[in-house]
């Protein structure tokens, strides 16, 4: 039985006893949740469900959990109800409902753990993002690692989500790339205000292979001719190195695109629909003061020229009549700013900023060697990029570490500690027990174990206490992987598999758990039962770090 399981339990039971003492069912809510005991003496759940509706429905909250308790106690798989303090309900099961859990996440496999909790809704992740000036550098990768474990969260949790790289390929950054590539190729130094580091070199170096007379057109000619191809080939060696950790985009959107179809002045018109635009200087402007923003925003300036803000507000609206009804942006740490002006740009459009807009922030990552940080990029020159990441840790480590934290705090990640082969090294403790567990499996069927029919496994022969620990660890994955993509935190699914790892490690341990029949032993039903556990072990293991975009080895 599952948390979510008892939990329905629950529900059904209250939904009883309101019925039979004609209390209003309406006061019970749709959904309920079941804690976990700390002291694990008090019951495998604890459920504060009569404390919440005790004072609905006129009843003291005490009487009210003794009914509870009464009914809860005849429903199958429940061992016992005990009534504590003011009115919490301390639920135990019997150990054939504890154990069933085992079968279940076996034979749903790689679907354990998905669920319907976001159905219906349509989901716009744009992540990433980095301007195609240079590598994907520390911040990208934060959000690489993290953006593409949120998409996977969410749709376990049944969301359709659209993942997307906003390809920003007009401005003033691409004219200073595109003149710094011009530089580089007459061997003079970059422009003041341009870009340095060796890749500069090897894209001007490239773009001359491309077009050998270049340098030979007049100087705006070629200029533009290194900006064309100097960004196409800076995004698709982006593309390369994103794909290489893992991480690929359902669309890849062009700023450029936006001004060649006209979106900027569809989205000013629209603006100009709502009420919300006036000139004033020669310029026109966005009064997103109204919306809470701390000052009125410029959409095009007094030479005609379009501000960024601008193209944000047409790509705000082109995602939104794609049908997305969320978009969700994440955003490096540099750019808390946005989110006032992006909040009140999508109010003047007159969607619900709270409901249609999420904008999420990262902070900053370090990554550390001997107790110093490593500040520079062999390559970019001034930046710590995805490829120095992998290099240093690899892909799996990179990506398990950086979504192993809440996006929202700073993190040093030390390269010895993530690199080494001990259980100080989460991904390696967790990689482990998925390594472990293959393995124990591959023993078992030598000697002839296997885990038998489904209708043969005797889930109450699970009753050591390493064993429940273990089952109690794996029932929370559901429920995790739902709380995670509601609050956009696939920190939560990592911890969670450090708590099962731990969990398995310490029943591997105990002689009375052993898997495999000792010496000459018979293979027993025990050690069926125990296979079954193992097994679903691997399930989870697996399945939540495929979520986090990690491997999950039979070997190591």
């Amino acid at each position: 039985m599952t948390p979510a399981n008892l939990a329905s339990t629950v529900l059904s039971a209250a939904r009883a006893v309101f019925e039979t003492r004609g209390l209003d069912v309406a006061a019970l809510p749709a959904t309920t949740a079941l804690e976990r005991p700390r002291n694990p003496e008090h019951g495998d759940y604890a459920s504060t469900l009569a404390l919440q509706l005790g004072k609905k429905v006129g009843m003291p909250s005490r009487e009210l959990a003794a009914a509870l308790a009464e009914e809860l106690g005849r429903q199958p798989g429940v061992k016992s109800v005990d009534v504590a303090g003011p009115g919490f309900l301390n639920i135990r099961l019997d150990a054939a409902a504890a154990g069933e859990l085992a079968r279940e996440i076996v034979l749903a496999g790689a679907d354990y753990g998905h669920s319907d909790t976001l159905s219906g809704e349509r989901i716009n992740l744009e992540f990433v993002s980095a301007n195609p000036t240079g590598p994907v550098h520390i911040g990208g990768v934060r959000w690489a690692a993290v953006g593409d474990a949120l998409a996977r969260l969410l749709r376990a949790a049944g969301a359709e989500v659209g993942t997307e790289y906003y390809f920003n390929d007009a401005g003033s950054q691409i004219d200073r790339f595109a003149r710094s590539l011009y530089a580089s190729a007459k061997g003079e130094p970059a422009p003041e205000d341009g870009y340095g580091g060796a890749y500069i070199a090897e894209i001007a170096t490239a773009v001359q292979a491309e077009a050998p007379d270049i340098l030979q057109l007049g100087e705006e000619t070629a200029v533009e001719r290194f900006r064309e191809v100097g960004v196409q080939l800076m995004f698709a060696e982006i593309k390369e190195s994103l794909a290489e950790f893992g991480v690929r985009f359902d669309t890849y959107f062009n700023e450029k695109d936006l001004h060649d179809r006209g979106e900027l002045q569809e989205a000013l018109d629209r603006l100009r629909e709502q009420g919300h635009i006036y000139e004033s200087d020669g310029a026109t402007w966005l009064r997103t003061t109204e919306f809470g923003d701390d000052k009125d925003r410029v959409l095009r300036k007094s030479d005609g020229d379009w501000t960024y803000f601008a193209a944000d507000c047409a790509y705000y609206l082109d995602k939104r009549k794609r049908g997305f009804d969320r978009v969700v942006i994440m955003l490096g740490a540099d750019h808390h700013g946005y989110i006032g002006r992006m909040k009140a740009m999508a109010a003047c459009f007159g969607d619900d900023p709270e409901r249609n807009l999420e904008i999420l922030i990262g902070q900053l990552v370090n990554l550390v060697r001997d107790g110093e940080p490593v500040r520079m990029s062999k390559r970019a020159g001034t930046v710590v990029t995805l490829e120095d990441f992998v290099d240093a840790l690899g892909v799996d480590a990179t990506r398990y570490a950086l979504a192993r934290y809440s996006s929202d705090s700073p993190i040093d990640l030390d390269v010895e500690l993530w690199t080494s082969a001990s259980r100080e090294n989460p991904v390696y403790y967790v990689q482990y027990v998925a390594a472990r567990t293959a393995s124990v499996s591959r023993q078992a069927a030598a000697v002839g174990l296997t885990r038998g029919e489904p209708d043969a496994f005797k889930a109450e022969l699970l009753v050591n206490e390493k064993e429940n620990e273990l089952l109690k660890a794996l029932g929370e994955y559901p429920e995790t992987i739902a709380r995670s993509a509601e609050l956009r935190e696939p920190h939560h699914v990592a911890r969670l598999l450090e708590k099962i790892a731990g969990a398995y490690h310490r029943f591997y341990d105990e002689p009375a758990c052993r898997v495999l029949p000792k010496g000459d032993e018979p293979v027993g039903d025990g050690n069926r039962a125990r296979l079954w556990l193992n097994d679903a072990t691997r399930t989870v293991i697996a399945n939540g770090l495929g979520l986090l975009g990690v491997s999950a080895p039979e070997r190591m």
